[in-house]
């Protein structure tokens, strides 16, 4: 069966490819167009369609779109209700089922010898949970929390033998999704993109207003909860971009977080009762990217095993989506499902850009190297990543060691000095270091550091002691492997920091040219295009 799925209808625009069992590619607009998230998520552009993304997994599958036996869209325009009866203030929404409906002759469009019977609506959160439930092998239970869909926020469920059984979803207005959408835009950031920033903030407060969330939000016991109107300008003034953080910031960022980490472990309680004991639990949805959030729900919720779609957002969906049509779990290995190049493609692009550039014995030990003497590595290999975590493809890495690292890489990213960088870490080494999840490849959990290792790096040791770590398996990433194991040799460390290969605003580095763009404006000391290194002559930095 050849599927490919489409997400299209609020933000981060992307595309998957299914063929006869195997998930072929899967890629999210913003890489293409180089538009973060690559639309905001207003009724006026729902009509955008990740035409880019999905020609190029037709590409890569080797597909014209008249070969397709189906195109799943995760959304389905029948579900919708007014927003005035969901409590939705928004005047246009009705826009967004009107351009659903009209996806089929937008896609036949798009993408030319497409036949419009082709296109299956897959409700939003059911696309959501296939994404995570089918994704692995076992029967599991499901949980989707986002800010919204077609009327609801919520789905939980259970899969059994490849079929959804929905246990309970919650309707429209009550939103978890939407009450972290609404606090982000409060503290002046970016509704729908900057969530993860509010997360880094709430670990320098103090939650000293949990206690009026307790009655504003709340679990209802039936597996839905609550969420009432909350006048933010009564606990915190609101703040512009670009102005001071204050306390009272950090405090409500602090009290909403710890809130909704509460109201989460009630529902996956609820959801492991209501499913009959399933040992696993997955996870989909914008609200599972919130890695604090889901290290409570396996420290102590019910289940044995918690699993988190790597592309939990709204991207994930075009997976989600074509994953439910096709109807078959499809265990997910990796997120290395975007463009890749080969050596010769490289090649050619340093030629063009005309740098100099060497093809040394081990790409790997030679950013180690430069790692070790404290300097900062732009790391492309391999295809990229689906989703949002950077995974040792198009990575920037650095020392752990040195205190100064994590101000250093926000000023080479352009970003607030509050947030936290990550690690990577050889899996054989994990639990010598950090406590937590096992294994974390794709970096959706917090983990404590051990306290005899958080003065060895400090780097990646955020403010509570915790670190958001990506556990790499020599199986799955020989290289990344290979450039860890001669790090520790020289120093050591068998941790090195890695971030995003990107700069604010902007989406992940996708193709070689970009790489060289980033290098070129960016005060990186090494590109490791693939097997070829780019060094930019300087002293390195002693680590403090």
């Amino acid at each position: 069966m050849r599927v490919l799925g489409i997400n299209a209808i609020f933000h981060d625009p992307s595309a998957a490819v299914i063929v006869d069992g195997r998930v072929v590619a899967a890629a999210e607009e913003e890489r293409f167009s180089r538009r973060k998230h690559g639309k905001r998520p207003v009724p006026f552009a729902a009509w955008e369609l990740p035409e880019l993304a999905a020609a190029w997994c037709l590409e890569q599958a080797g597909l014209r779109p008249g070969d397709l036996d189906a195109v799943a869209y995760s959304f389905d325009p029948g579900l919708c209700r007014d927003a005035a009866e969901m409590g939705l203030d928004d005047p246009w929404d009705h826009l967004r089922a009107d351009y659903a409906r009209r996806a089929p002759q937008f896609l036949a469009t798009a993408l030319p010898g497409l036949d419009p019977e082709q296109v299956r609506f897959v409700p939003h959160h059911v696309a959501h949970a296939a994404s995570a439930g089918l994704s692995v092998p076992e029967d599991s239970a499901v949980l989707v929390l986002d800010g919204r869909g077609e009327r609801a926020s919520h789905l939980a469920g259970a899969y059994r033998g490849g079929r959804l059984d929905v246990l309970c979803g919650q309707e429209l207005p009550h939103s978890l999704g939407l009450l972290y959408e609404d606090l982000t835009r409060h503290l002046g950031f970016l509704h729908s993109s900057d969530e993860y920033k509010v997360m880094a903030l709430a670990s320098y407060g103090q939650p000293r207003f949990l206690g009026l969330l307790r009655e504003l939000v709340r679990a209802d016991g039936d597996g839905g909860f609550t969420v009432e109107r909350i006048d933010w300008d009564a606990l915190a003034k609101p703040r512009t971009a670009g102005e001071e953080m204050t306390e009272a910031h950090a405090d409500l960022a602090a009290s909403v977080q710890k809130r909704l980490e509460e109201v989460l472990l009630d529902l996956a309680r609820w959801t492991y009762r209501a499913a009959g004991g399933l040992s696993t639990l997955t996870l989909a949805g914008g609200t599972a990217l919130n890695c604090v959030a889901n290290a409570r729900i396996a420290a102590e919720g019910p289940f044995e095993r918690v699993w988190v779609q790597p592309a939990a957002g709204d991207s994930g969906t075009a997976l989600g989506a074509a994953l439910a049509v096709n109807g078959e779990h499809l265990p997910f290995t990796t997120a290395a499902l975007g463009r890749g190049w080969s050596d010769d493609e490289l090649e050619a692009e340093l030629r063009r850009a005309a740098v100099p550039y060497t093809r040394p014995a081990s790409i790997a030990a030679e950013a180690a190297g430069v790692l070790a003497r404290n300097g900062i590595v732009a790391w492309y290999q391999g295809r990229s990543e689906y989703g949002p975590r950077a995974l040792g493809h198009r990575s920037l890495l650095a020392h752990p060691g040195d205190r100064d690292t994590q101000t250093r890489m926000n000023d080479v990213k352009g970003r607030e000095q509050f947030r936290p960088i990550a690690p990577m870490v050889r899996a054989e080494r994990f639990h010598d270091i950090f406590e937590g999840v096992y294994p974390s490849p794709y970096m959706l959990f917090v983990h404590r550091v051990r306290p005899d290792w958080r003065d060895r790096i400090p780097a990646v040791t955020h403010v509570d002691g915790t670190a958001r770590v990506q556990t790499v398996h020599a199986e799955d990433e020989p290289v990344v492997s290979s450039l860890l194991t001669e790090f520790e040799r020289l120093t050591g460390l068998p941790v090195v920091v890695n971030t995003s290969l990107n700069t604010a605003g902007r989406p992940m580095v996708d193709t070689p040219r970009e790489a060289l763009e980033l290098f070129g404006s960016a005060p990186v000391d090494l590109l490791a295009l693939g097997p070829f290194a780019v060094h930019r002559a300087q002293t390195y930095r002693s680590v403090e």
